[in-house]
């Protein structure tokens, strides 16, 4: 069917995989884009959030209406490039008043070749994400072209469904790399880089973000990035203190496939073992617990999570549209962690295994220093299994 009455200002549209049909004003790159069109609530961070490669294959709909006033910058990127496939946001993008801005959002877009929407009701989209669970979508930037809904209908539906996708390996590295750069230094403006390392930790990239890469080397971690499908024997032959598992996106059962025989191995050699988000699903996976997808997901830096073993309640910036199911662990594995708005699993610790894992992402601080001790725990679980370095001379480092 040919759309003759596209309202006069809305050049764009967005039509999800269940014929729901949203006109808006293009923004970004004029084109189509596709993706699973999820929601999430932070009222910053939305380049961080675009370029976290958890969203790879996602369309982010804000449901802040003023984005865009921080504008862009390189520090902000968590990775080379942005992830997420495209955004819906409620009012056109604010124009940049940070000191820090050194691109203006849309312009930032369109030189990723990013595709989005503005003027729909975000708030109406939202809710209707929530009563009838995430789904595919295409945003169409058309300008005055002539349109025909029902291909785009069609090609939502197409796109493929994000149970049994395993994304991983599109977004992990292909090369091992050293990654040498700490904290950023306020009064320097710039990031830091740790003058001394003393333990050594191999990081199974499944779509690491650079900000937790940061939080590890400040803590004096000497860090080497692995792509998400080296082998137990290529990452015990590094010689860690300590293998971190990152955060990534897509089906964990999927990813699992390979993963999980890795962990599994690297448990069995007694190497202190963290991980975040996909990395907690893998590891539950590898215990033997089995992962199951939400209706919606997590997604937002507002999320309360209660920890069990010291009563404290985290303010968490969370991302997964899959979780852990708790009843499904075995019996030498503890819930550490609860959401408080739903009560899903957001943490385990193995009993005898120096191992632990959370679902939410403490390196993205909302808190912002509630759960800056996870990577503190880290650090003691390795003090407990190893000698620190005697140095770091003569070690290869490239970012």
């Amino acid at each position: 069917m040919f759309s003759p009455q596209v309202p006069p200002h809305a050049p764009a549209v967005l039509v999800l995989a269940d014929g729901s049909v949203h006109w808006g004003k293009g923004i970004g790159a004029p084109g189509t884009t596709g993706g699973e069109v999820c929601f999430n609530t932070s009222m910053t961070g939305y380049q961080e959030i675009m370029t976290d490669p958890s969203y790879a294959g996602q369309i982010i709909t804000f449901t802040f209406p003023h984005i865009g006033n921080v504008g862009t910058n390189d520090d902000d990127q968590e990775a080379a490039a942005p992830f997420a496939k495209g955004v819906i946001l409620r009012a056109d993008i604010t124009g940049p008043s940070s000191y820090r801005s050194e691109t203006h959002f849309n312009e930032w877009l369109i030189e990723n070749n990013l595709t989005g929407i503005c003027g729909v009701d975000t708030r109406a989209i939202t809710h209707h994400l929530r009563e009838h669970g995430s789904q595919n979508g295409i945003i169409h930037f058309f300008g005055s072209e002539k349109i025909n809904l029902d291909d785009l209908k069609q090609q939502a539906r197409a796109l493929p469904d994000m149970n049994g996708l395993d994304i991983a390996k599109t977004v992990s590295t292909k090369n091992i790399y050293a990654w040498t750069e700490g904290g950023w230094d306020a009064k320097a403006a710039k990031f830091q880089t740790p003058a001394e390392t003393y333990y050594h930790v191999v990081v199974v990239d499944y779509g690491v973000k650079r900000n937790i890469l940061r939080r590890l080397c400040e803590r004096g971690m000497r860090l080497t990035v692995v792509p998400c499908d080296t082998s137990a024997e290529d990452i015990l032959a590094l010689r860690p203190d300590g293998v971190f598992l990152s955060n990534g996106p897509g089906d964990p059962a999927a990813t699992g496939v390979y993963a999980v025989p890795v962990i599994q191995k690297i448990l069995q050699s007694e190497k202190p073992i963290f991980g975040i988000c996909l990395g907690h699903q893998m590891l539950a996976i590898a215990l033997g617990g089995k992962t199951e997808k939400f209706a919606f997901g997590h997604r937002g830096a507002n999320h309360p999570v209660k920890n069990l073993e010291t009563g404290k309640v985290e303010i968490t910036s969370q991302n997964h549209g899959f979780h852990v199911m708790p009843a499904t662990l075995p019996e030498n594995v503890s819930v550490t962690h609860i959401s408080l708005f739903d009560g899903s699993n957001e943490g385990l610790r193995v009993k005898d295994k120096p191992a632990f894992s959370v679902q939410y992402h403490p390196e993205a601080s909302p808190g912002p220093q509630d759960s800056d001790y996870l990577f503190d725990n880290f650090v003691t679980l390795i003090k407990g299994q190893s000698q620190p370095l005697q140095s770091d001379k003569g070690i290869k480092k490239s970012a």
